[in-house]
Order: C-alpha cells, then sequence, then structure tokens
C-alpha cells in the first residue's frame, strides 16, 4: 500500500467517523427538544426576514437622482413611518 493510498484511507475513516458522530449527537437530544429549538429558530428567522421586507420596501421607494445624502437620509426617515398601501 502507497503512502497516498493510506493517506486517502485515514481521510476516508475520519469523514466517516465525523458523520457517525453527528448523527449520535442528534439523536441523543429528546425529540421536544430538537423541535422546540427549531420552532425558536423558525420564528426568528420569520422576524428577521419580516423586517428586511421592510427595508426592501423602503428601499424600493427611494429614487437616488443625485440628490444629497442628507435629503435621501430624511426621505428614509419619513417613509418608515408611513404604512404601505400593500400591507391592507
Amino acid at each position: 500500500m502507497s503512502w497516498a493510498t493510506a493517506v486517502v484511507l485515514i481521510v476516508l475513516i475520519s469523514a466517516i467517523a465525523g458523520v457517525m458522530r453527528s448523527r449520535n449527537r442528534n439523536n441523543s437530544r429528546p425529540n421536544g427538544q430538537n423541535e422546540a429549538n427549531a420552532k425558536a429558530l423558525d420564528e426568528e428567522a420569520q422576524r428577521e426576514i419580516k423586517d428586511l421586507r421592510e427595508r426592501v420596501k423602503v428601499l424600493e421607494r427611494i429614487t437616488v437622482d443625485g440628490r444629497e445624502a442628507r435629503a435621501i437620509a430624511d426621505e428614509i426617515e419619513s417613509l418608515r413611518g408611513k404604512p404601505d398601501k400593500q400591507d391592507g
């Protein structure tokens, strides 16, 4: 067996061991804990998506036509407080 074959086998064995170790860690937790954690992460992601959508709506309303940065900043602040017609 050449040294290159030995290196490949060692890397392969390490990768398989890592995958098995990861699966074992996930299976050792109670299912409720995994589901609660996933639910909390999903809720956090939904809040972040909502915030990002609001930012995108504000940015879509802004048209930069060579205006000064202060005028653009003032417009951003004024648009943040206005409800969007699409939000209903």
